[in-house]
Parts: C-alpha cells; sequence; structure tokens
C-alpha cells in the first residue's frame, strides 16, 4: 500500500527521523488516504517526547502538551505532532486521568477507537497496521480496536462516533461493536451537548442521513434526543402518508441537500406531531397546530444541543413555515415572503418539496406543481424587485416622523399598514403615494 504524503507532511516526519526519532502519519488521515478521498488534516505521531519535538522545529506551539501535542508550523501549513502514549484510567468516561508516553507504536495505536483509525504509514516503513484496519476498509465495517467495551467505557462518545462513520463512510457496525453500543447506551450521559451535537450534525449531514434511524435502535437518542424517540413511535394513519412520523422524516432528510440548517429543519419539521396527533372517529390522525408548537420545541431542542443562535432561527422559520399551502397566485406569494423571508424562501421551498416526495403518492404531482409554480412566481418578484418588506418601501421610519407622527410605535404600525398595502398592489409602491397615504392616516 503506497500513500502519497503531502510534501510538508513529508518533511516533517523526515526532519524528525534524521533526528533519530520514529515518525508517522496516522490515523483519519490514512484512513481517507486508502479510501481515495482528500484528508482534511494530516497528524503525526512520532517517539519523539514533546521537548524533542519542539527541539526539532523552528516554528512549534503548545497545543495540547499534556497529552504529548505539538503544533508545528510549515510552509504556511499547520501539523499537529502527538508522542506515541498509554491513556491512563478514564474516571468520567470522558477523559483518561493521566498520559503516559511510550516508545511503542503499538502501545499507542492500541488506545485508539476504530482499526480504521488505527493504522499509520510513512515511506520508510510503509503502511503499519495492526488490527486489521486495511480489511475492514475494504469490508466496509466499523469495528473497534479490541474489546468494544473498553473502548466505550473509556468515552462513551465514540458509540455515537461509530454511527457517525457509519453514516459518513456508508459502513455497516460489527456485531460486537453494535451489541456494545446498545449494551452501554445509557453510559452517553456523561458526555457534554457539544461533544454529542458535533457528532450528530455530521452524521446528519453525511451522505446518508438514514444511518439516524440507528440512533435510536441503538438507544442513543433517548439519552440526548427523547424526542426523536416519540417521532419513530408516532404512526400516519392518513391517505397523505405511508410511513410513521420517524421515517417519514428520514425520507425528507435524504431529499434536501447536506447543509446544517436544511438537515437540521428536515430532522425537526414533524417533531411536533406526536404531540399534536388526534384521531378522528374514521381512524384517521391528524396534526393541528404542529408547524407552530414544532418551531417553539425545536428552538428549545436547538438550544439544548448548544447551537449558534443563527442555526436556531433558521430552522425554527423552516420549521414554522413549512406546511403552508396557499395557492401559487402572485399575491400569495408576495405575502409568504413576506412573512417567512426572501433569504429563507428558496429553503422553505427546498423543504416543502422534500416533504412532499417524504409522503404517500397521494395528490402528489399536484403538489409538486403548486410548489413548481410558487418557485417560479418568486424568482419573478426577486427578479422584478418587488416589494416584500419595510425595508423595500419607498418610504422609511424618518418620512413617517417628518410627517408629524411622534416617535413611538405608531410608526411601525403605519409602515406595516403601508407595506400590506404594498404587497396588495405593488404598483402603489411609489413615494407621493405611500406619503400621501401617511398624512391621510395620522389624521384618523
Amino acid at each position: 500500500m503506497h500513500i502519497v504524503l503531502p510534501d510538508p507532511v513529508k518533511k516533517v516526519i523526515d526532519i524528525l527521523e534524521k533526528n533519530g526519532h520514529e515518525a508517522y502519519a496516522v490515523g483519519g488521515c490514512v484512513r481517507d488516504s486508502m479510501m481515495g478521498k482528500k484528508p482534511h488534516d494530516w497528524d503525526v505521531t512520532t517517539s519523539a517526547l514533546p521537548a524533542e519535538v519542539k527541539a526539532c522545529f523552528d516554528r512549534t506551539f503548545d497545543t495540547g502538551i499534556e497529552h504529548g501535542t505539538v503544533t508545528v508550523r510549515m510552509y504556511g501549513e499547520s501539523f499537529e505532532v502527538t508522542t506515541y502514549r498509554v491513556d491512563g484510567d478514564y474516571e468520567d468516561g470522558r477523559h483518561p486521568k493521566d498520559v503516559t508516553f511510550t516508545a511503542s507504536l503499538k502501545e499507542d495505536l492500541k488506545r485508539r477507537d476504530f482499526t480504521i483509525n488505527a493504522m499509520a504509514y510513512n515511506e520508510t516503513t510503509g503502511l503499519v497496521d495492526l488490527f486489521g484496519g486495511a480489511e475492514d476498509i475494504s469490508s466496509g465495517i466499523i469495528r473497534c480496536v479490541g474489546d468494544p467495551k473498553e473502548r466505550f467505557m473509556e468515552d462513551a462518545l465514540r458509540m455515537l462516533r461509530a454511527l457517525r462513520f457509519s453514516a459518513q463512510l456508508d459502513f455497516m457496525i460489527e456485531e460486537a461493536t453494535l451489541s456494545a453500543i446498545k449494551e452501554l447506551s445509557g453510559t452517553l450521559s456523561k458526555i457534554s451537548a457539544e461533544r454529542i451535537t458535533a457528532e450528530m450534525i455530521k452524521l446528519i449531514t453525511s451522505d446518508h442521513p438514514e444511518k439516524i434511524e440507528a440512533v435510536y435502535d441503538t438507544g442513543l437518542s433517548a439519552i440526548f434526543f427523547p424526542e426523536w424517540d416519540e417521532m419513530m413511535a408516532t404512526p400516519q394513519h392518513h391517505r397523505h402518508h405511508c410511513y410513521d412520523v420517524g421515517h417519514h422524516t428520514i425520507e425528507v432528510m435524504k431529499h434536501v441537500r447536506p447543509d446544517k440548517v436544511m438537515r437540521l429543519a428536515a430532522m425537526l419539521h414533524d417533531v411536533a406531531k406526536p404531540v399534536c396527533k388526534k384521531t378522528d372517529p374514521h381512524g384517521e390522525d391528524h396534526f393541528v397546530g404542529h408547524p407552530q408548537l414544532g418551531a417553539d420545541m425545536s428552538r428549545d431542542i436547538l438550544r439544548r444541543f448548544k447551537l449558534d443562535n443563527a442555526t436556531i432561527d433558521g430552522v425554527t422559520v423552516l420549521v414554522r413555515h413549512h406546511d403552508e399551502r396557499p395557492e401559487p397566485t402572485k399575491r400569495n406569494v408576495r405575502r409568504l415572503t413576506s412573512r417567512v423571508g426572501a433569504d429563507h424562501m428558496p429553503g422553505l421551498l427546498e423543504l416543502k418539496r422534500a416533504d412532499v416526495y417524504g409522503q404517500s403518492e397521494y395528490k402528489r404531482e399536484e403538489k409538486l406543481a403548486e410548489l413548481d409554480e410558487t418557485e417560479r412566481l418568486f424568482d419573478e418578484i426577486v427578479s422584478d424587485g418587488e416589494c416584500v418588506r419595510v425595508a423595500d418601501l419607498a418610504v422609511t421610519g424618518k418620512d413617517v416622523i417628518a410627517a408629524g407622527v411622534p416617535k413611538g410605535p405608531e410608526i411601525g404600525r403605519i409602515l406595516k399598514k403601508l407595506l400590506d398595502m404594498v404587497i396588495e398592489d405593488p404598483a402603489k409602491n411609489d413615494r407621493e403615494y405611500l406619503l400621501a397615504r401617511i398624512d391621510e392616516w395620522k389624521k384618523q
């Protein structure tokens, strides 16, 4: 097996070797190279102690010195160089109490999570694969190094990482590894929301978001996302649906692009259905009010996941409006755009189209045709520069004040009234006409 190392990586390894140390590219970069993918980062492991690493290079930074990691700057790039180490006891199920440096590459590789991540390579020795990582790549398998229970008890996040790698690589999880995840799923409660969320985002934005079903099957979602368990357990007896809420959601996720906001919105668009479900006397299920409640629930869930406000706002807008189906007329589309925001409309249309593909075939063509027409009208509104927000009006708040309206909430009320009028008839977005309306209304 020959791996093409970038010149700076070869230089880092070469310098360490010339100074009497072992050094290898290690981990994910080796895995990705073997799979024909371009690695995001190149990590180097070495027998050199941190002080010895620093002595070999002109520019270094102590980014993780207590764990043996030194960042080396070379040719404008940064490379993490870590001393071979053996982890101490994981007392909290998250971090080793301490680390011990070792001169043995084997001991360093033994502590790693999965066989596909426990390989090393340099041009002197070639591939070092002590645990069958190359074979597991060839077979498409995620397998722990050594005893999976030990690996997961060391760091419970590895359970979710296994599912994430399964989604990113489209690999199966080996039977003993999967069994250990199910047995130890409760220990995920020791892991911070930030670390869990980082893995979940990688999973759902992968090419295989359907692997989120395994998060439920293994019991992991019960620990940090119980709403997902409720969705997976909620049937939808209705002519518009052929899946339960969870599997419908998975289909929707598969039909939107792998963007964080889009996949989260798809994941959460029906999160309130289990709460809102009512069954009529004919046995049909209805979910009145689920978009509005779903937006509120989504905000709470994403805050629990410690996501940023921009992401939360983007997702909740899409969830709140995903079920609106106004007749596709120019006026209705202007109104929808005004409610949603022009920036969110393309995403909303994408989500709505995916929602249709996740339903039964009942009236599917009719629904898609409506969306096509809505999209055509929206594009026309944007192209024509039609007014859909207060900022697009031919007058401003200053004009309202200049017309003699005192500062306060009345200004906003008048601007909103002007916007409603202009959305009804774009030709009325004329400065003189609007100023005349302001004069007329301030007297009322």
